[in-house]
């Protein structure tokens, strides 16, 4: 059976800092009152996505690439990860504070989880006014000097907040301390891995009564204590074009503002290529295979599709590929 185009099933994450905007804002179907997150494309154990239309239907993400390898993957990235889909894509809504958290590089996450490291990258859909993200420190730490502020409660005084708005993009390297404040709606693209160090969570507790775990111990080693301004991504609104915002070794992100119809050669990418939907609507058609992208939607196009046409009023695209 030939690949195609394929939409997935969300799968909805619910955690006490969840909102109503995948529904009210992306149309998403949540069945529960809130939600916090919307996986879209995951191969996470015991979160593998679904796919939800076509002669595929009901296939899983992980049977398709075990049945169709190179063809869906492409032939390098099959090369480098095998079997293991290589990222993950999310919309979050954060209606209050997240946890401030850090994740661990490839060589500490092999070593102490089997997994991944968590490289990751933002791009924020709506924020409310004021509203805000930490990203880092203020000034270089030592891990003592790191370790005095948390003991003493200290922490959110040497952390570094940046408000943001809508199409504000950020970059969040392994170990980087980090939070996604109240109010903002954003897209996330990251390497497959749910590996995250929770170092302070406002005190807070769950309906139970319980405090969330902390992962001081674990997070000591792994944080980056340096300032370093190499988050905010700034990018090209060229219409009708890839414009890139991001490149690493874990994935490439590119800014589509797609005006009219719009035509991407895909067939020397060696890639699979993720066309997610952060504004308007659009129609993403491959012979004579025609699907719609609407805000909050996200398409998945296996490497031996060959070309693929965006067509839209007024649509704004991320394009991410390996």
């Amino acid at each position: 059976m030939n690949l195609y185009p394929l939409k997935f099933s969300p799968i909805f994450k619910e955690y006490l800092w969840g909102g109503t905007k995948l529904k009210e804002v992306l149309g998403k179907n949540v069945k529960t009152e809130t939600a916090a997150e919307s996986w879209e494309i995951s191969a996470v154990e015991n979160n593998v996505s679904v796919v939800k239309s076509g002669a595929l239907e009901g296939k899983t993400l992980q049977e398709l690439i075990d049945s169709y390898k190179a063809e869906l993957l492409g032939r390098s990235v099959y090369e480098r990860f095998g079997s293991k889909f290589p990222i993950l894509i999310k919309f979050i809504d954060a209606k209050l504070d997240l946890s401030v958290q850090l994740h661990p590089n490839d060589a500490l996450a092999k070593e102490r989880h089997n997994s991944f490291g968590k490289t990751e990258m933002w791009h924020v859909m709506q924020a409310d006014e004021g509203s805000e993200l930490i990203l880092g420190f203020k000034e270089t730490l030592t891990k003592e000097e790191y370790l005095k502020h948390l003991k003493e409660g200290k922490l959110l005084e040497i952390l570094n907040a940046e408000k943001v708005k809508a199409g504000d993009t950020f970059f969040i390297n392994t170990g980087k301390v980090h939070a996604i404040g109240a109010g903002i709606l954003l897209a996330e693209i990251q390497q497959t891995s749910d590996v995250t160090y929770r170092i302070y969570d406002y005190e807070r507790k769950d309906k139970d009564g319980n405090t969330r775990e902390l992962h001081t111990e674990l997070a000591v080693d792994a944080i980056d204590y340096e300032k370093k301004d190499d988050y905010l991504v700034l990018y090209d609104k060229e219409y009708n074009s890839s414009n890139n915002m991001v490149r690493c070794p874990y994935f490439t992100t590119n800014y589509i503002n797609v005006v009219g119809t719009f035509v991407k050669q895909l067939v020397n990418r060696d890639s699979f290529s993720i066309y997610i939907c952060v504004d308007g609507k659009a129609q993403v058609s491959s012979g004579e295979y025609k699907e719609s992208l609407n805000q909050g939607e996200t398409i998945l196009i296996p490497a031996s599709v060959n070309e693929i046409s965006i067509s839209a009023q007024n649509a704004k695209i991320l394009e991410v590929h390996i």
